[in-house]
């Protein structure tokens, strides 16, 4: 009899705690084209993997009424579960429980998700639906916030972090996600600001949605403070799984190799030729020779929206998980300017944490001139270009495919960085600058005296360019390892990545560089 009722007892405890904020409140999440907080676990993770920790934690009797509200789990789910037979921790909040708000029990089960995950070395993963801090639990609330946030800290460059907003997140609630590697959205149900539009009209009189303010495509494109923006849960979820295929679970291990892949042997990376222009101003797209040269349908575009002059992004190359840095001549030239400097610092230095090599495709004219950038601080944030791939230790390889001109060059393609191998094709021009503006500089007095300026001008602009921007004046000092023919690129960083494995470079011991932010 004593048996039954305590069985009776946890059947109740466990039924409360996985109800969540009851049956109405789910239907008004479903409504609004959301998950459930185990719902979104469940579809996350491997079918019965998914293992509860705290599930029955409430929050204390404080004040103001939350003694009605002590509910099993304090509003968030917690645990470790396995994805595609890989472990991991993770944070998923119920919006249903007190619109998911923080308080001090609840931001406890998360911590001691994240540090659980942090002492396994798994990735963590935190699932955002919160209304933000719990005011009547006042400063517990920010107290809790604040060691989530030292969690994020603390792991930043030990494991893998993934925020996935798939509601509201506000508030001090937006810095987790910013600490973390990388950030998702949906787009018509995630909203991230740290003020709202009421605010935000009371102090400053401006009129904004919630959308508008910090909806999905809004930091996707304008603010790049996420990296990926999909049109529902299902689909950030996937596209979750599919970058855990790229990274490691922590800091000391080796990216995943995909030994049966389908498109893993030696081929000619044949449509290189045609895609780039004979003119050597002329646009197109670099996605295009990206995808001719990694295994088929591998590459994942990182804040493919923000910052379009440069393309981030995960690939695999004969198997091996690489990480892309590629200007995009479709746009701006694929110059360098504050925006794409940060954006390519930044996953760099991603990709350096995780031991993932690191492979540029470079078609550049320089940084991006004007008073806007100058008084924006393009010195500044463009350093950080130069800063990241130089204190990169990762394999570091440059393909200089049509144009590598300037301090471009440097942050790009430049040996003395630190790259380990580059290489250009046979019809790559490298230089301080284009030839026309060459040309004027070294030969203007020349020019000025000819009796048909034109003509001379011309005719040295091709002889400079003939004879000091070819691949083989690099070459010739070693600043070009090889000149190949673009229909051989893919088996000649099939063979370099062979070769770059295990590499170990050490430093002089510090506490940390200083980069500058």
């Amino acid at each position: 009899m004593i048996a039954d009722e305590q069985n009776t007892l946890l059947q109740t405890m466990k039924a409360r705690a996985e109800a969540g904020g009851g049956p109405e409140r789910l239907k008004r999440q479903k409504e609004k084209g959301k998950m459930s907080a185990r719902e979104r676990i469940a579809s996350l993770s491997d079918e019965g993997s998914f293992l509860e920790s705290q599930k029955f934690v409430t929050c204390r009797s404080i004040s103001f009424g939350m003694d009605a509200h002590r509910l099993p789990g304090d509003g968030v789910v917690t645990g470790s579960a396995t994805i595609d037979g890989r472990e991991i921790w993770l944070s998923s909040q119920d919006f249903t429980v007190l619109g998911g708000s923080l308080g001090e029990m609840h931001a406890m089960r998360i911590v001691q998700a994240q540090e659980s995950a942090l002492k396994m070395r798994r990735p963590f993963i935190q699932i955002n639906d919160s209304g933000g801090a719990r005011i009547q639990e006042g400063i517990y609330s920010l107290d809790g916030y604040g060691k989530i946030f030292r969690n994020n800290i603390l792991s930043s460059g030990v494991i893998p972090q993934i925020s996935l907003i798939f509601g509201p997140c506000a508030g001090g609630a937006a810095y987790s996600p910013a600490l973390t590697d990388f950030v998702f959205m949906v787009e018509g149900i995630s909203q991230m600001y740290i003020t709202g539009p009421d605010v935000i009209r009371t102090v400053t009189g401006e009129q904004v949605t919630h959308d508008q303010l910090g909806g999905a495509s809004t930091h996707a494109a304008k603010s790049g403070n996420i990296h990926f923006a999909c049109a529902s849960e299902k689909e950030c979820i996937e596209k979750v799984k599919q970058l855990l295929g790229y990274l490691p679970s922590n800091s000391s291990e080796q990216p995943p190799f995909v030994r049966d892949g389908k498109d893993r042997k030696p081929r000619k990376s044949g449509r290189i030729a045609s895609i780039i222009p004979e003119r050597i101003t002329k646009p197109y797209n670099m996605i295009d020779i990206i995808q001719d040269v990694v295994d088929a349908s591998s590459f994942l575009e990182v804040q493919s929206e923000w910052a379009k002059s440069i393309v981030t992004g995960f690939a695999r190359i004969g198997g091996r998980s690489v990480g892309i840095v590629a200007n995009q001549p479709n746009h701006m030239s694929g110059t360098l300017d504050i925006n794409s400097s940060d954006k390519g610092a930044r996953f760099i230095r991603t990709c350096d944490a995780f031991n993932v090599p690191i492979l540029t495709f470079v078609d550049i004219p320089g940084y991006m001139p004007g008073t806007l950038q100058e008084y924006g601080g393009i010195i500044r944030h463009g350093a950080k270009m130069l800063y990241a791939i130089g204190d990169a230790t990762v394999p570091k390889v440059s393909v200089i495919v049509r144009k590598a001109y300037g301090g471009a060059y440097i942050a790009m393609a430049s040996k003395s960085l630190g790259y380990d191998r580059v290489v250009a094709l046979s019809g790559a021009s490298i230089a301080v600058m284009g030839a026309d503006g060459a040309a004027e500089i070294i030969y203007r007095k020349e020019i000025a005296s000819a009796v048909d300026p034109t003509k001379l001008k011309r005719e040295k602009i091709e002889a400079f360019q003939r004879e000091e921007m070819n691949p083989y004046a690099a070459a010739a000092t070693g600043l070009v390892d090889d000149v190949i023919d673009p229909s051989q690129l893919r088996n000649s960083l099939i063979r370099t990545f062979e070769s770059l494995e295990g590499k170990k470079e050490e430093r002089v011991q510090r506490s940390h560089g200083n980069i500058p932010l």
